[in-house]
């Protein structure tokens, strides 16, 4: 039934039964795991209850199943299920009733029964070991009492040396935790901050399986008021701490507060399954505690530091960053101011010439003296590419700066490139041949003044990387998705000591007065912006390669 596909998403087994006792929808979970159950009475005879709360006549109602059906409200029971092959499944049942039909959940908890089983045996086995310890106390005390004076001063000692050499929280406590776990024989040691009137666990050694889940706690009323006098609590206890899980068996649980001057740091927990008086342990423990106050706080404030250097670092960073920015976009934007005045400028008496131009080349057909007309025409031709120059040297310099183009354009990078070329013409005539390796690529979006700009930029550095005469190649492809600019130079190339500097703000290989530092970092952060990436190969005497990749948005 339709109705009923949203019952898949579970990944418990479930199925839908009718009035009539007939599964009418059943989950994929159900199907893989029950396939050969599909009636009703063949499921109901492998059901059983773990326990069975029923008083009838009637075998029937025995069965989960039938029972989860009739009941007139929702219904939940813990169940066995036996398959043919004699293996035997635990389930939590939980029978949901709808009009006229029972959706019913079976959530395999045969795992959990399983482990439940293992910790009885656990705890049997754990008896059988506090037996022994119990026939060889004896012994233990006369060999404790022998060594107790080394071992407590092969504890300080190794405690106070991890101390003196580590400025880390965590190996600082770890290594009290554990050597205070061996030393008390706890099968579970940590270290508990003290904030807003509770406890939260920092520091674990041992067992962690039973700890609060937000690992925050409190303590009962009497432990806390013992810690708050600065006294070492010592019990055996049932509860950890409070509304703990009880324990099966009193544990002893020992709790050394940790104080800085007036103030509780936190406390230190030790819960083993030995119990014994402790006379000169607490000694121990007083010196590992006032240790502790010391170095926690020394490593704290050790911390704020490296925190603090850090966050100056970072916003360094971001200062520089944004100083590059401001000075590019105010480069660009007086360029522009410059450029739109410029042109205006230039515009007005080429506007005229032009304009004479044409009216001398109407005049030039009256002239009867034939070698006259012929000079006259000359230099009227001359004059007319030079103002076609002129002009497209304006408009190639407007389409350069493009002020307005603030948002995502597509553009032909072809042609962006022959643009850049065109206005930097006068460092490569007659000294310097240019290649194009171009490759047939789409339109791409981009920020094109922004990218004419470390087109220019890498241009201009690889005219100056070149002495005297030399060859630039530009190379462009469209691969996988994404734009390939190489830009290629005979230069002098840039020492490989020097690569891994070049994109950062300031630094310059060029004299005093030549170069700002600059024109590669703006290059770098404008790619970046791009959410591309610039990279450089170079060789001294060979020249420079500049790779730029820029992924289609």
């Amino acid at each position: 039934m339709k109705k009923f596909d949203f019952l898949n998403q579970f990944r418990d087994a479930v199925f839908v039964v009718n009035n009539h006792f007939e599964i009418v929808y059943s989950n994929n979970t159900f199907d893989k795991i029950f396939k050969n159950y599909k009636k009703i009475k063949k499921l109901s005879h492998g059901m059983n209850f773990d326990i069975c709360p029923l008083n009838s006549e009637n075998i029937e109602t025995y069965s989960p199943l039938y029972h989860a059906i009739t009941s007139p409200q929702n219904f939940f029971a813990c169940i066995s299920f036996t398959f043919e092959n004699n293996r035997t499944n635990f389930y939590d049942l939980t029978a949901v009733k709808k009009s006229k039909y029972t959706i019913i959940f079976l959530t395999d908890v045969t795992a959990t029964f399983e482990r439940q089983s293992f910790q009885r045996h656990n705890l049997e086995l754990q008896k059988q070991y506090e037996n022994l310890a119990e026939e060889n106390e004896d012994l233990l005390k006369i060999k404790q009492k022998a060594q107790s004076q080394a071992i407590r001063i092969a504890l300080i000692n190794k405690v106070s040396n991890t101390i003196r050499e580590s400025m880390d929280i965590s190996t600082i406590l770890q290594s009290a935790l554990k050597e205070l776990s061996i030393m008390f024989g706890a099968y579970r040691a940590y270290y508990a901050a003290y904030r807003d009137k509770k406890f939260i666990i920092s520091e674990v050694y041992g067992e962690a399986d039973t700890l609060p889940p937000d690992n925050t706690f409190e303590l009962d009323d009497t432990s806390f008021a013992t810690i708050s006098k600065r006294e070492i609590s010592v019990s055996n206890c049932l509860k950890e701490y409070v509304n703990a899980i009880p324990f099966k068996q009193p544990v002893q649980r020992i709790i050394v507060p940790v104080y800085h001057i007036q103030k509780l740091m936190g406390i230190v927990v030790l819960l083993s399954y030995q119990k014994r008086e402790l006379n000169e342990e607490l000694e121990i423990l007083e010196a590992i505690s006032a240790q502790l106050s010391n170095a926690v706080t020394r490593a704290e404030l050790y911390n704020k530091n490296l925190q603090t250097v850090k966050e100056l670092k970072h916003a360094l960073k971001e200062l520089k960053e944004t100083q590059v920015q401001l000075i590019n976009s105010e480069k660009m934007a007086s360029l522009g101011q410059l450029i739109a005045g410029v042109a205006h400028e230039i515009n007005t008496p080429v506007a005229s010439i032009k304009s004479n131009n044409n009216i001398v080349s109407k005049l030039l057909t009256g002239i009867e003296n034939p070698e006259l007309a012929e000079m006259l025409s000359e230099l009227n031709k001359i004059d007319k590419e030079a103002i076609e120059r002129i002009s497209n040297i304006v408009t190639s310099l407007k389409k350069f700066v493009r002020l307005d183009e603030a948002e995502l354009q597509e553009a032909d990078i072809n042609k962006e490139l022959d643009l850049t070329l065109d206005l930097i013409r006068h460092e490569t005539k007659n000294r310097i041949k240019i290649v194009k390796n171009y490759g047939e690529i789409p339109a791409v979006k981009c920020f094109p003044n922004m990218l004419n700009q470390v087109f220019m930029n890498i241009l201009v550095n690889a005219c100056q990387a070149i002495e005297s005469e030399g060859t630039i190649t530009i190379t462009t492809e469209y691969t996988e998705g994404s734009l390939i600019v190489k830009i290629k130079d005979s230069g002098r190339g840039i020492p490989a000591n020097q690569l891994d500097k070049i994109f950062t703000a300031g630094y310059t290989t060029k004299g005093v007065g030549v170069g700002t530092g600059l024109g590669l970092a703006i290059c770098s952060k404008i790619i970046e912006k791009h959410e591309g990436e610039i990279t450089v190969n170079s060789e001294v005497g060979v020249g420079s390669e500049f790779i730029i990749t820029i992924h289609s948005k």
